[in-house]
């Protein structure tokens, strides 16, 4: 899969609302709740695109509404939280895996029986989960190369979080960083995530370890090597994360990939798009 315009279609803000879904469920802190059970009210905002279902009028390219009430009830009924926010942060990626269509969604749980001594209408806990967009960097130069890599892409598009959107050619490439080693194979994947970037790192980690990778030696050589380049339009720096990839600018077998499957994805410090960045590397 290469060359289209995912990453940069504006995503469409079309809404489908469920209003005061009444459930009996037994989430909450103390015994009794979980033991006798009380209502609870659900309110959701499904942000999705209802063009094409409203133009063919066909429920297929639709979200049916009907599903998700008893999605969330089940859900709910299921399932025993004790804080309104595990409910509402779970309840909300199991709807979000579920419906395909659904880019983002407001979540909200209200409680009229929290056990809360003074009058009081009801709480509620409100959250708001959607799919990201993110650039992984993918390379190999030990071992069945190719094989590593292609095992890292069939996992990602398996995980329930993730969502493969476009992969781009593999090309060779010499070493960067001044250790003498085999060539390189790299390339670039598109995703969807639910992941947060701290939680996609730890992801891709655990699929370079699955793959053997050992960090012994800086820039040496990797069964696998899985970057984030871009994560949305966030730039982030913390000791475990640097987004965009601090050197990725510089690096022609990291930006001819990202060229192939995201042209006009715009570089958030630079203001430049990937295309562009290509051409000045490539200008004398």
């Amino acid at each position: 899969m290469r060359g289209n315009d995912f990453a940069f279609r504006k995503k469409k803000r079309d809404e489908i609302r469920i209003e005061g879904l009444e459930v009996f469920a037994h989430h909450g802190v103390f015994p009794e709740e979980t033991k006798l059970g009380q209502r609870f009210f659900v309110n959701v905002v499904l942000y999705t695109d209802t063009r094409e279902a409203g133009k063919k009028d066909d429920m297929a390219l639709s979200t049916d509404y009907g599903r998700v009430c008893m999605e969330i009830h089940a859900f709910l009924t299921s399932h025993t939280y004790k804080l309104l926010e595990g409910a509402a942060e779970y309840l909300a990626e199991h709807l979000l895996c579920r419906f395909p269509f659904i880019e983002e969604l407001e979540l909200e749980i209200r409680k009229p029986s929290a056990p809360v001594p003074l009058p009081f209408a009801s709480v509620s806990v409100t959250v708001t989960r959607g799919w990201k967009r993110a650039v992984i960097a993918c390379g190999s130069n030990m071992g069945d190369k190719e094989n590593y890599i292609r095992e890292a892409s069939r996992k990602i598009e398996e995980d329930e979080k993730c969502r493969l959107i476009s992969s781009s050619d593999l090309i060779v490439a010499k070493p960067y960083g001044g250790v003498e080693q085999d060539d390189f194979i790299n390339g670039a994947f598109l995703i969807e995530t639910l992941y947060e970037p701290e939680e996609l790192l730890a992801f891709l980690n655990r699929l370079e370890a699955e793959a053997g990778r050992e960090r012994i030696i800086h820039w040496g050589p990797r069964t696998l090597d899985l970057d984030i380049i871009f994560y949305e339009d966030d730039v982030i720096r913390t000791d475990k994360l640097t987004v965009p990839h601090a050197d990725m600018h510089n690096r022609s077998f990291v930006l001819l990939p990202l060229v192939q499957i995201a042209p006009q994805w715009v570089h958030p410090v630079y203001r430049k798009t990937a295309a562009e960045l290509l051409g000045m590397l490539q200008e004398p």
